[in-house]
């Protein structure tokens, strides 16, 4: 029997911590989840698709999404407005599959506000020293650009303890193996059962039936 719903997955981290890589890798190697694919009012980038990489909108067009309630979470960044559609979420229970959300912490508050039963697994890199290292890494920023993100990362890492999992994100495959421990395990969650009753039941009956023969 199908055992367990499949339910919304929450991946957040400090920028360069992983937890993009890890989602991928969990979509290249498992048939039961899909991404989230975000709402976006920037503009496409060079190969970029609307509804493959991000749903593309005019902000009026966000913003009627907003008013209609069609949005999990939104938020400014970088002077775009950048969105969860609700529908990602509604599509994927309809197919049982996991939906993956790789969102920010700001973002994971409130999707986690609005369905409870989504788990929520945080990545934290392998150490500080080779955080900066990713981080300062990247030759094309300035270092006020640098500095801004090291400051941002700093302040996600405290975020950690509100999450329903943490990994640290030293090894990937080790990594991707323990995020499906995580999946595997929430899945057999009595909650998550909603067959478990009837399924117990027809086993009961089978043992009575077979206690009423003698």
């Amino acid at each position: 029997m199908p055992w367990g719903m499949a339910f919304p997955v929450i991946f957040a981290a400090p920028s360069g911590a992983g937890k993009t890589t890890i989602a991928h890798a969990l979509l290249d190697s498992r048939d039961d989840v899909e991404f989230s694919i975000s709402a976006t009012t920037r503009t496409p980038r060079p190969g970029e698709r609307h509804g493959q990489d991000y749903f593309f909108h005019t902000e009026e067009e966000f913003r009627q999404m907003v008013d209609a309630g069609e949005l999990l979470e939104w938020a400014v960044v970088h002077g775009h407005l950048y969105g969860t559609p609700r529908r990602n979420l509604v599509d994927a229970a309809a197919r049982n599959r996991h939906l993956i959300l790789d969102i920010d912490v700001q973002g994971s508050r409130l999707v986690r506000k609005q369905v409870p039963d989504a788990v929520s697994i945080f990545v934290l890199p392998p150490s500080g020293r080779e955080l900066v290292r990713r981080l300062v890494g990247r030759q094309s920023e300035t270092d006020e650009v640098q500095k801004r993100r090291l400051t941002a990362a700093r302040d996600e890492l405290i975020a950690a303890r509100e999450f329903d999992y943490v990994i640290v994100n030293d090894d990937l495959a080790e990594s991707v193996a323990q995020v499906n421990s995580i999946l595997a395990s929430e899945r057999h969650r009595v909650s998550r059962i909603p067959s478990l009753r009837n399924f117990v039941q027809r086993l009961v009956s089978e043992v009575d039936d077979h206690l009423a023969r003698g």
